[in-house]
């Protein structure tokens, strides 16, 4: 077919290459437009530059939802489904086109096409980075000039027909959906499905912030905004709680708090996610600012705080137990390593004299030519040195006796007996605090017994080995 130059757009001429189906489609506002495209230098070659069959997948735009490339709105709400149609584009109409296939390239593979860009227009981005990262594009980029689209139109979907994301809705849209995601979130709840609720929730937080976030900060849409969000975020931190998403529970009411500070659910809620991860001192500070803030929850609070001792006292007595249970292992692997090494020890002493007397027996048969006398003299010479050394190793094996004695009379090493110092103190601290004083009194006697201990007699025994 001839080339034909579309009305009210300059410098674009339209070629039809296959006649589409039907009449010319209604393209309202946030149409969704599927298609595919090529790309081609306006050269001889005419040398291809993008094509989204490549990339395994067609390309879409929402009619009126401001797409860099505006003249591919009006390339495409020309054509009929199923129409195939070859475009020549000034370079009036094409200086976006990089950032555009730039990020078409970069979606293609599974990476976000916003990465690493700051908060400014596409050329501001261009500019700042003076580069898109591919040859081509950056050539087109540094000489503009005309580009040809072949295009054909796949689908036209209405508006109605999909669920419309939070950017392409207006403010009106936005707050009129909130609403709608807060009964179905209360819905999910009450049939126990707390996941999928705190989905809905957390979506109608995001639309409120998106609308806040247009607001001035302090004017009253601000502020009424901001108490809109109040409820969303604590039945959402509520589902969290059921989940048992403890730290982020406590994310949320902190950023809440931080802007509502006489938020009593925010802190109660705060105060059990830090109760439920062992964090004592938070969740006491947290129930008392509940019982400041609100009267009325005196009693509440006192039941909380009574469970969270329980709780706190279950959890020591566990550890406590485990803590014993670790000291009765090592203390036992540390006796069969001293029963090993003493058995080691008696084998080669053993040893040793099995080689000394055969020694002494063979020295005797060498000197078989040699008098009664000399035999019996050397016999008793040979006798008087073999007893020298017995009674020195009965020395040291006595001597290792009595060490191994003190090691058993006491039954720890000095490194079980520093960690039992340090829980025993520990002990103490705590049985202050739950005002058992003599109970306390007892603790750090004991644990005073094995510092004394340690001072006068292990160094003591140590500096013996030494010597």
């Amino acid at each position: 077919m001839e080339e034909t130059y579309l009305l009210s757009y300059p410098g674009v001429k339209k070629k039809i290459l296959a006649g589409g189906k039907g009449p010319l489609p209604h393209f309202p506002p946030g149409t969704k437009v599927i298609f595919h495209f090529q790309t081609l230098l306006d050269n001889f070659e005419r040398t291809v530059v993008d094509d989204s069959r490549l990339a395994g997948r067609p390309a879409e735009i929402f009619v009126g939802k401001m797409f860099k490339m505006e003249i591919w709105e009006s390339l495409l709400t020309s054509m009929r489904v199923g129409e195939v149609a070859e475009f020549w584009c000034d370079a009036v109409h094409t200086g976006l086109y990089p950032i555009v296939s730039k990020g078409m390239r970069l979606i293609a593979q599974g990476k976000d096409p916003l990465e690493g860009q700051k908060h400014m227009c596409g050329m501001g981005n261009l500019f700042h980075y003076h580069s898109t990262g591919f040859p081509e594009l950056d050539e087109i980029m540094r000489n503009p000039q005309p580009l040809i689209f072949i295009m054909e139109l796949l689908q036209v979907g209405d508006p109605l027909s999909y669920h419309r994301e939070s950017w392409m809705m207006e403010k009106d849209e936005k707050l009129q959906t909130v609403p709608v995601l807060h009964m179905q979130g209360n819905s999910l709840v009450r049939q126990k499905q707390f996941r999928e609720a705190a989905s809905k929730y957390k979506e109608a937080i995001l639309l409120l912030k998106t609308v806040q976030s247009r607001e001035m900060p302090g004017d009253v849409d601000y502020i009424n905004l901001g108490r809109m969000i109040v409820p969303l975020e604590l039945n959402y931190c509520q589902c969290m709680l059921e989940l048992e998403e403890y730290y982020e529970v406590i994310e949320h009411t902190t950023e809440l708090l931080e802007k509502h500070r006489d938020c009593v659910k925010g802190y109660y809620k705060r105060a059990k996610a830090h109760a439920a991860v062992w964090n004592e001192k938070e969740a006491r500070r947290d129930f008392s600012t509940v019982a400041q803030l609100d009267m009325s929850l005196a009693a509440l609070v006192r039941r909380e705080l009574k469970e969270l001792s329980e709780r706190m006292k279950e959890k020591y007595w566990e550890e406590k137990e485990q803590y014993w249970n670790m000291l009765e292992k090592t203390e036992g692997a540390s006796k069969q390593e001293e029963e090993e090494q003493q058995d080691e020890e008696e084998q080669k002493d053993e040893g040793a004299k099995q080689k000394e007397s055969d020694f002494e027996s063979g020295k005797a048969g060498e000197k078989t030519g040699s008098s009664e006398m000399k035999r019996v003299e050397e016999g008793e010479a040979g006798e008087e040195e073999v007893r020298p050394s017995e009674g020195a190793k009965e020395e040291e094996s006595s001597r290792a006796v009595e060490l191994q004695a003190c090691d058993e009379m006491e039954g720890k090493d000095w490194q079980q007996m520093l960690r039992l110092v340090m829980f025993l103190q520990n002990e103490g601290n705590f049985l202050i605090k739950e005002q058992r004083f003599p109970d306390a009194s007892a603790k750090f006697k004991e644990a005073l017994g094995y510092v004394d201990f340690l001072q006068n007699k292990v160094w003591d025994k140590v500096s013996s080995r030494k010597n």
